[in-house]
């Protein structure tokens, strides 16, 4: 090895994840994080760092709760799975065959089959609210709620609200990033034919001894305080902020609230809470393959379902069934194996499942902005695969 290889490349895992995480805690560019990386089923780093409520001083610990937004996809993702594995639901069947009043309609008001394989990977053709780029936009016109703001609606009555817009292409035809989790949600909760809280507990939490994730939270204590990214320091979210996940976009109306209503409706896409060691047991009992669903199912997951749709927004990712599903590492300009798992939550999270390495990686944090798309998120990775600008060496 090279001499002027940097020392953060021979440095441990450890150490270099460590080095990381204090990094962006100095800078403050994080508030607090928890950290876990598992290889091939045993727990190789755990770390809590930071401040889990800044204004009270109360430290980050390992059991903290989040609130997971997008994390939550994966696991009603799950769920849906389950169900194809027990014969109660078909990928390619109509949705319209479990819920006879979601009837989409394209642009010209034609008529479209959405299949629940097309809603797993956000081809269907839905979009999000907090894409739109004023609110004169379909999804803010028709009260659509995005599952993360103080909606007084139900479920179904999101779920209407959803078919009323138009799609935004024939399903199958492209990808956009949408509330087709919601809608799958419904979905699960209509076959399982209870609540959809009451189905997820049941079908994924309950058989992984996922205890501390749910729709509702009775822990405040437990639960980590949400704060956005800014300068100097990033700033304590206010109930009814909006935050844009990206420059000119209407954003997300955030209610960091909701999680300890128990009259919010339950949203698949936005709306759990959880641990981080809790959304570790599912990742490592779908990286194994048998635990929770038959091999098959998983690689179902796995396999990129864009059909080689080239992103703009990330160059080299496909999209699997929950998460997306890197093509290309090079295109990407990733050290990740080829079909590694990775995807984020808006409150600040990121992870990825690499199953050549055997590796699952969470990053749990309580500053949206950085935690899920900042710098952090990619030295982070680099830390774990021993990446530096002088060369590449496996943890």
């Amino acid at each position: 090895m090279s001499s002027s290889v940097s020392p953060q490349v021979t440095a441990s895992l450890s150490e270099r994840v460590s080095t990381v995480i204090q990094q962006a805690l100095a800078q403050q560019r994080l508030v607090g994080a928890v950290v876990l990386i598992a290889r091939r089923g045993d727990i190789v780093y755990r770390q809590a760092a930071g401040l889990a409520d800044r204004e009270n001083n109360r430290a980050m610990t390992p059991d903290t709760i989040f609130r997971l937004a997008s994390v939550s996809k994966p696991i009603v993702s799950a769920a849906a799975l389950v169900l194809v594995s027990r014969g109660q639901l078909d990928l390619d069947s109509p949705v319209s065959r479990w819920l006879p009043a979601f009837t989409p309609t394209l642009a010209d008001g034609s008529p479209a089959t959405v299949t629940a394989r097309q809603l797993l990977s956000h081809t269907a053709g839905l979009g999000y609210r907090f894409f739109e780029s004023d609110e004169r936009g379909p999804y803010a016109t028709a009260g659509v709620s995005d599952g993360m703001d103080d909606a007084d609606i139900t479920l179904e009555e999101n779920l209407r609200r959803i078919a009323r817009v138009p799609l935004q292409y024939a399903p199958g035809s492209g990808w956009a990033y949408s509330l087709a989790t919601d809608v799958l949600g419904a979905l699960v909760a209509r076959i399982h034919g209870t609540t959809l809280n009451v189905a997820v507990r049941e079908l994924i939490t309950d058989p992984l001894a996922m205890h501390d994730t749910a729709f509702l939270s009775t822990e405040p204590k437990r639960m980590a305080r949400p704060y956005v990214s800014d300068l100097p320091r990033p700033h304590l979210l206010q109930e009814g902020e909006i935050v844009p996940p990206f420059p000119g976009l209407v954003g997300i109306p955030y209610s960091p609230a909701r999680i300890f209503k128990a009259g919010a409706f339950p949203s698949a896409g936005a709306g759990m809470a959880g641990t981080a060691d809790d959304f570790l047991s599912l990742l490592e009992a779908l990286r194994d393959g048998e635990t929770l669903l038959p091999r098959t199912l998983v690689d179902e997951m796995a396999r990129d379902w864009t059909h080689g749709l080239e992103r703009e927004d990330a160059p080299g990712v496909g999209f699997g069934l929950g998460f997306s599903v890197l093509r290309d590492p090079l295109l990407a300009a990733s050290p990740e194996s080829p079909v590694t798992w990775r995807w984020g939550g808006a409150y600040g999270h990121s992870w990825f499942v690499d199953p050549q390495q055997g590796l699952s990686v969470i990053a749990f944090t309580n500053t949206i902005g950085e935690g899920m798309s900042g710098q952090f998120v990619n030295d982070l990775r680099d830390a774990v695969y021993g990446v530096s600008t002088a060369g590449r060496e496996a943890a």
